[in-house]
């Protein structure tokens, strides 16, 4: 038999071998090269283009392929360990190990190359459909072509192909390394197998149990007042950031062994067939695994807290803008109203005109601070802030004796801590007014521009006149007046907007368009919900796969354990159920734990990124764990058919 013709039948023999590695590789080729055919693209031009994010593809891309580099180094690791047997047999029949390794690089070429062309093929087909979604979620109103980009093809060709070279590299010190014996006993060496849990291992469960809480607990406290300066918050930060991802290395290292153990010990050792193949896989197998866990676990929870918090952005653009807008158009200038209201007028569109006369007052909120006032840059307990008559607010009522609260802010009542009661001091220039807080409605009733982020005050109409005879030149702002227009139809407010877009005082401070507005967010947040859903999707699927290779190696390992057992009687079934609760640990127990680890990192700070939190979060959640438990599902069928081959 030639050289050729055994490259050709080992190629042909191990290719069902490798199918989801094919897949893997594909679907990574195929991604890439339609990820960066958007760097190429005519419509992201950033001069031609809507979307300015020519920058931020390219730092994906390079993400990107550190997370494919990664994962295909780690597959090709599995899959040569595998073939160990096959190499030692080569060399006992007199091959050289260069000469095996020309070998097994020729069928590389070919399965790596094949499986490339393929994948930038399925990327060119799919490309049209990544850039609609790019398009639909940041508000491009442009049409998708498919485009075939020569530069995105050689890119894609030069980085799989270093990484093809990285690849080899390591087949060739594997091979130098191993003698002839080793190879025979690489695939058959177990894990990690102990007899007993030390006191050791116990100690260091425990300590990642309470490391993992501790940093649970205080990023739960991370915006309450008590860490405030740039120096506390990130000491704070690295704190929770090592402690949770020791705590998650500790656990998986020592904490899910100790807690099987107790299971067993519980039972007295009397354990059915079910419970001694999911015990003993998840205590002597995932503390070997423990560094590998803990990577997938952390960029799962990293993946999955950032898409969260960029969806948060999306889901919320409406109501941030209404915070920047709070009617159609908001103006801080007579002239540029009353213009803009005679080209409304011109066109046909209805609306209905408000103005509301504000000043800007030094108030101590000390009285209704739930935090301490040192941690923060006010002077003497002073916050500047907008304030306006109830007169002048529709639907809106406040006694004389009190000052109410408008325009909640999450994030400030976060960090500030606001009470539900108090006193509230009111500073003009030579005089003080004390009133009693009457609390904070979530409407805002006026612009960014006079609230400035924070909220603003309603004092009756007897105050806040005595307020503007007295008020502090040096801090109001260039116009003292609120002009805002709501349009009668919402459906003329895409045409309102191009009008008002067309006019020259559309930039200045103060013109806004909410319609406006809430696009800008979308487009910017969609972007970046984007790049971070693409990303995340492949770490998903390699980290799903290598999940998957290691459960087809232990599958592998464990046949013959499963051929005694059928010889003694036990089903299928009965082994199935046992595989099934196995499993259930080994894809569910990271996946948990990078949800809950998810779920703390968004808890601590969301509302610096948006108004809603659930829905967003559970909708990000839910759809990562769906797609997560694909491979869980792939690795049963794989243990089904290795229980059903083992008596053949």
């Amino acid at each position: 038999m030639s050289i050729n013709q055994l490259i050709f039948r080992s190629f042909q023999k191990n290719l069902k071998s490798y199918s989801l590695y094919v897949f893997a590789l594909m679907f990574s080729a195929a991604l890439y090269f339609a990820f960066v055919t958007l760097q190429y693209d005519p419509s992201m031009d950033e001069a031609s283009g809507s979307v300015k994010g020519a920058a931020g593809i390219r730092t994906a891309s390079v993400l990107l392929i550190a997370i494919v580099t990664v994962f295909l180094l780690y597959a090709n690791n599995l899959f040569i360990k595998r073939r160990s047997k096959e190499i030692g047999l080569f060399q006992l029949i007199g091959m050289t190990k260069n000469r095996i390794f020309a070998i097994l690089s020729a069928e590389n070429l070919l399965l790596y190359y094949s499986s490339l062309i393929v994948g930038i093929f399925i990327g060119f087909v799919i490309s049209k459909v990544v850039a609609m979604s790019l398009f639909k979620l940041t508000g491009v109103e442009d049409t998708a072509d498919l485009y075939f980009s020569s530069q995105a093809f050689i890119q894609t060709l030069l980085v799989f192909s270093a990484v093809y070279l990285l690849i080899m590299a390591m087949n060739y010190l594997f091979i130098k390394r191993q003698s002839i014996l080793s190879l025979f006993h690489v695939k058959s060496k177990t894990e990690s197998r102990v007899k007993k849990i030390s006191i050791l291992e116990i100690l260091i469960g425990l300590l990642g149990i309470l490391l993992i809480a501790a940093g649970y607990y205080v990023s739960s406290r991370l915006f309450d007042g008590e860490f405030v300066s740039m120096t506390q918050l990130f000491a704070v930060m690295v704190f929770i950031l090592g402690s949770v991802i020791l705590g998650t290395y500790f656990f998986y290292k020592g904490s899910v062994s100790f807690m099987a153990n107790l299971i067993r010990k519980k039972k007295g050792g009397y354990l059915n067939i079910n419970q001694v193949m999911s015990l003993s896989s998840i205590m002597f197998r995932m503390k070997s695994n423990a560094m590998l866990l803990t990577i997938i676990t952390t960029v799962s929870a990293l993946a999955i807290g950032l898409l969260s918090l960029s969806y948060i952005s999306y889901y919320s653009a409406g109501k941030t803008a209404q915070s920047a807008a709070p009617d159609d158009f908001t103006f801080v200038s007579e002239e540029d109203a009353a213009v803009f209201g005679e080209i409304l007028d011109e066109n046909g569109i209805a609306y209905s005109e408000k103005q509301i006369d504000v000043i800007q007052a030094e108030v101590g909120i000390e009285g209704i601070l739930g935090t301490d006032l040192d941690n923060f840059n006010f002077e003497d307990g002073k916050m500047i802030m907008a304030v306006m008559s109830e007169s002048q607010v529709e639907d809106m009522e406040v006694n004389e004796d009190e000052i109410l609260f408008s325009g909640s802010n999450d994030a400030l009542q976060a960090l500030l801590n606001l009470q539900d009661e108090g006193t509230l001091t009111l500073h003009g220039t030579t005089t003080e007014v004390s009133k009693e807080y009457a609390g904070l409605i979530d409407e805002s009733v006026l612009p960014f521009y006079f609230a400035g982020g924070v909220p603003a005050a309603i004092v009756d109409e007897a105050v806040f006149a005595a307020l503007s005879e007295d008020s502090n030149e040096e801090i109001q702002e260039e116009s003292s007046l609120y002009i805002g227009f709501t349009l009668e139809d919402s459906d003329t407010v895409e045409t309102a907007n191009e009008l008002f877009t067309g006019m020259p005082f559309s930039d200045e401070p103060g013109s806004n368009s909410q319609y406006a507005a809430e696009l800008q967010q979308k487009m910017n947040m969609g972007f970046i919900m984007f790049v971070v859903g693409f990303l995340g999707l492949t770490f998903l699927i390699t980290s799903g796969c290598i999940l998957y290779f290691k459960q087809v190696e232990e599958g592998d390992e464990e046949q013959p354990s499963y051929k005694i057992l059928r010889k003694l009687g036990f089903t299928q079934k009965d082994l199935l159920q046992g595989i099934l609760q196995k499993q259930l640990f080994n894809f569910g127990i990271p996946l948990v734990i990078g949800l809950l680890h998810s779920y703390f990192a968004v808890q601590s700070g969301w509302f610096f990124f948006g108004t809603e939190l659930w829905t967003p979060m559970i909708i990000v959640m839910v759809l990562y764990a769906a797609l997560y438990s694909i491979f869980g599902i792939l690795s049963v069928l794989h243990y089904k058919k290795v229980i059903r081959m083992s008596l053949q």
